[in-house]
């Protein structure tokens, strides 16, 4: 069994760089020529110059805080599509909205590499628990666990009971879904005495993996890798077994800039990940992400030799992910309109049992339960993730601009 994908993990930081300089400039006309947006966003750069990282790095960034605008002028796709719409398998709409699609391409979302970095092999049967519905998520993990040659078993998400039921019957080697949803699977398993000791590894992502949650998942038997990915871009990284920061996918070149800028940071400074991918249907060059990363310098002692970073560190922006999901303060606004009564709103991210808590902090003079329980379902309904509400005293909250605060820290 190989430890390796394929050749392209192992070659010469020379040899990666000599084949991106060779493909950066027809990626770039390719770009140019077939998606609309680009022929404009890119209009006076010439692709033949663009054949270095440091070309690269003198080009526009188009942030994914703006790519709601850009495509409501031209929807769905905003022009960004260098394939007819015609060629796409699936429209996906994620929260913003911002809309993705995918193609008939084999791993597509570029999964796969991820997947066998975790240990996951043909053969293997792998319990999918990412959602099916309207987001791409369990059609990204599906066709990379497919391109391997696994068995995929598309759980979806919630139903805890009935996942549980169909892994003592099914006996899937592995688990694919967030973090915090293994730990239920794996708690409520016990507790119910339901056998899930077929489950002896895990690819997660969508959320934050703290080491006392991995070392839990570890004591169980089950050996846990995460990946870095977003839906417009596939994935962008990955951990191997060394365990030592993220290796960056062969089909991607990361840059880490300074917020607000194009301007890439040194080695080891905490900057925006921004990412160009070299997808035919879909060819987002200098894509700003909006999360804070850095390189780590050194290669992995995997034997993997491409660029590696520390994984999300947090939003060069206030939009943060909870529970997988991405909520971002326009979201927050809708509530604010929804409910006129409310002063000022405060969205407080915590961590808390091992699991995203989210609370609403909302300014009112004597409110209810029953508006407080009125609001709460406007959050579910607005930012697609449950939420605690707690109305305060007018003036109370701080007038600093924020409306979203993300406290969580891991341990």
């Amino acid at each position: 069994m190989s430890e390796h994908y394929d050749q392209l993990e192992t070659r010469s930081a020379d040899e990666r760089e000599q084949a991106l300089a060779a493909a950066l400039p027809a990626q770039i006309a390719h770009a140019k020529t077939n998606a609309p947006f680009f022929a404009d966003w890119l209009k006076d750069v010439d692709p033949t110059a663009v054949s270095s990282r440091a070309a690269l790095a003198r080009l526009p960034v188009l942030r994914k805080s703006n790519l709601g605008a850009v495509q409501k002028k031209n929807p769905p796709m905003g022009g960004l599509l260098a394939v007819p719409l015609s060629q796409a398998l699936h429209i996906f709409m994620s929260p913003g909205p911002i809309f993705e699609v995918d193609t008939a391409d084999k791993d597509y979302f570029r999964g796969a590499r991820a997947m066998h970095a975790a240990g996951f092999r043909a053969g293997d049967i792998v319990h999918n628990t990412f959602s099916y519905h309207m987001t791409p998520a369990g059609i990204m993990m599906e066709t990379a666990a497919r391109a391997l040659g696994c068995i995929v078993v598309p759980a979806g998400v919630g139903q805890t009971e009935l996942q549980l039921d169909a892994i003592e019957a099914i006996r899937p080697a592995g688990y694919v879904g967030t973090p915090s949803f293994l730990k239920i699977l794996l708690e409520k398993g016990a507790e119910l005495g339901k056998d899930v000791s077929s489950v002896k590894k895990a690819f997660v992502g969508a959320e934050a993996l703290p080491p006392s949650l991995r070392q839990m998942f570890q004591d169980r038997g089950v050996r846990t890798q995460q990946s870095y990915g977003t839906a417009d871009l596939g994935t962008i990284a990955y951990e191997s077994r060394a365990l030592e920061g993220m290796i960056v996918d062969e089909g991607v070149i990361v840059e880490i800039v300074r917020p607000g800028t194009g301007d890439p940071v040194p080695e080891g400074e905490v900057g925006e990940v921004v990412v160009t991918t070299f997808s035919k249907a879909y060819p987002l060059v200098r894509f700003g992400t909006g999360d804070l990363s850095a390189v780590l310098s050194g290669t992995s002692p995997c034997g993997r030799t491409n660029m590696r970073i520390k994984g999300w560190m947090g939003r060069a922006d206030q939009r943060t992910k909870v529970k997988g999901m991405f909520v971002d303060p326009e979201q927050i606004a809708q509530i604010a309109r929804r409910h006129p009564e409310l002063g000022r709103l405060r969205l407080v991210i915590d961590w808390i049992d091992q699991q995203d808590v989210m609370t609403l902090k909302a300014e009112l003079a004597g409110g209810s339960a029953d508006l407080a329980k009125t609001v709460e379902g406007t959050v579910q309904n607005m930012c697609k993730v449950r939420g605690k509400v707690e109305l305060v005293a007018p003036g109370s909250l701080p007038n600093d601009g924020k409306v979203i605060d993300d406290v969580r820290k891991y341990t």
